[in-house]
């Protein structure tokens, strides 16, 4: 059941990327041959005006062909009026760009959704406090209700860290104990730690666990609105960072995922709950997004180098180097997503 969840999920990532495309090449005046997700062969097909739909046996992508784009033959083009080569170079960027952008907003909706259904958040009760940790020093005990440090109320418990690691040198605590409200002063400790990418970092620690309350927080239109774009954001950057971190060598090749990974993954988030779901859902859109803007020749990124170039100078690459720059980036495409495959075997023999 979870393979089938993982399977639809993808499709249903994949149907707005190219739905983007579909919608800003109509809105251009652009013909549309072939609306499919996935390749080979098809299993299913319908012709709609001038567009055949279809859904093909290998669910690992899908595309939209247009008039006069042929990513396979670069040379083979159209300049008839609503073709997509007779279009001008910043429509074309806009319809590139808007498999990308129906991503974002994907993500966008998901975590919109969240913000309605409900958020899990931990309350700032003390669960564990670490034996000689500046916390047991100071006469922090379990189920104590931390309310403030340095004046600042806490919400939840993610804001104690925030607090922790957003000021210098001492702290001053308000803790609720027995409904009484108690004082108390203590100094951090510091300590070498790794963040998510492995890099080492330093940060400040009082040396406790949370209890595990929590609470639900349900968001209304505007903060619900807030809390989508944030989330959006903070998932974009994450994407880009890790993308940067892996072509500079920070993070190994060997942690790249494949296929395999993400229907893996996706399925565990699928029983774990509708909320995991969204969240994977909504990090997968926006990594479809980012990395489908990458100046890589085979994706979005690299058709919008081209017109880039086209309206700097005033003219189209060479056919010769538009074919050679394509192979090129195919050969790179093909080369991730087999060395994601490889990855994935690794960990399941692993």
């Amino acid at each position: 059941m979870g393979i089938l969840v993982a399977i639809l999920v993808l499709s249903v990532l994949i149907f707005f990327h190219e739905l983007g495309h579909f919608t800003a090449a109509r809105y251009f005046g652009v013909q549309v041959d072939v609306f499919s997700i996935g390749f080979g062969k098809k299993l299913y097909s319908r012709t709609i005006g001038k567009t055949q739909w279809s859904i093909s046996a290998i669910p690992l992508g899908g595309y939209v062909k247009m008039k006069g784009q042929d990513d396979t033959d670069p040379n083979n083009v159209s300049y008839d009026e609503d073709s997509y080569n007779a279009k001008k170079p910043w429509q074309r960027i806009i319809i590139l760009l808007a498999g990308p952008f129906a991503n974002f907003l994907l993500a966008f909706l998901l975590y919109f959704a969240i913000a309605n259904i409900g958020v899990p958040k931990l309350l700032p009760y003390v669960g564990k406090v670490t034996l000689e940790s500046p916390a047991a020093k100071a006469g922090l005990k379990k189920d104590d209700h931390l309310m403030q440090i340095n004046g600042v109320n806490l919400k939840y418990w993610e804001n104690i860290g925030e607090q922790i690691n957003g000021s210098k040198g001492s702290l001053t605590l308000i803790v609720e104990r027995e409904k009484k409200l108690l004082t108390l002063e203590l100094k951090p400790k510091v300590i070498e730690d790794k963040n998510i990418f492995g890099e080492p970092i330093t940060r400040r620690i009082i040396g406790i666990t949370p209890s595990g309350k929590q609470t639900t927080v349900h968001f209304g239109l505007i903060d619900g609105l807030d809390y989508a774009w944030e989330e959006t954001k903070k998932a974009s950057l994450l994407i880009v960072q890790s993308v940067q971190k892996l072509i500079t060598g920070v993070v190994g090749a060997d942690k790249l995922g494949g296929i395999i990974t993400i229907v893996d993954v996706t399925a565990e988030a699928s029983s774990a709950g509708i909320l995991a779901l969204f969240f994977f859902t909504a990090l997968i859109s926006v990594n479809l997004g980012v990395l489908n803007l990458l100046p890589i020749p085979a994706l979005d990124g690299g058709h919008i180098m081209f017109n880039l170039y086209e309206m700097l100078t005033g003219k189209t690459a060479s056919e010769k180097a538009m074919m050679y720059i394509t192979m090129v980036g195919w050969a790179m495409l093909l080369s991730l997503m087999l060395l994601g495959l490889y990855n994935d075997i690794n960990r399941l023999i692993g």
